[in-house]
C-alpha cells in the first residue's frame, strides 16, 4: 500500500457527533482512487464503476491528520482495481478500509473501452 495525499481534520469535516463525516472521507477517497488509476493508466476518461464495502473501523477527529493509501489489485480488459486504506497519520491506526474500488475506461460516448495495460506504473 502506498499512501500518496494527506487531510487535515478541520471543524467543517466533523459530523454531529464530533468526528469525521463518512461522506467527506468518502469523496476524498473516490478523487485520490480516481487520481491513482490516471497515473497507473497514464489516460484519462475513466468512471468509477463499483465500491464493495466501506469498512469504517475507528473514527478520526479534529487536528488529525488522516493519508489515504492506495494499491492496484487487478487489471481487466476495460477496467482497473483498486484497494484504499484511511489511516490516522500519526498513530497508523486504520480508519477505513475498501478491498475494491472498480474504475472503467471509457470513450467519449462513455462506453467500456480497452485501456491495454496490464501491470501498475512505476511511481
Amino acid at each position: 500500500m502506498r499512501f500518496f495525499s494527506r487531510k487535515l481534520i478541520k471543524p467543517t469535516d466533523l459530523n454531529a457527533h464530533g468526528t469525521l463525516f463518512g461522506g467527506a472521507v468518502i469523496s476524498w477517497i473516490d478523487e485520490e482512487a480516481a487520481i491513482y488509476v490516471l497515473c497507473q493508466l497514464g489516460k484519462g476518461n475513466i468512471v468509477t464503476k463499483y465500491m464493495s464495502e466501506i469498512n469504517f473501523v475507528n473514527s478520526a477527529k479534529l487536528g488529525d491528520v488522516i493519508e489515504i493509501g492506495m494499491e492496484t489489485v487487478k487489471f481487466g480488459r476495460t477496467s482497473i482495481t483498486v484497494k484504499c486504506e484511511v489511516r490516522n497519520k500519526f498513530n497508523k491506526d486504520t480508519i477505513i478500509t475498501i478491498d475494491e474500488i472498480v474504475f472503467v475506461h471509457v470513450d467519449e460516448f462513455g462506453k467500456p473501452k480497452p485501456h491495454y495495460i496490464s501491470e501498475p506504473a512505476n511511481e
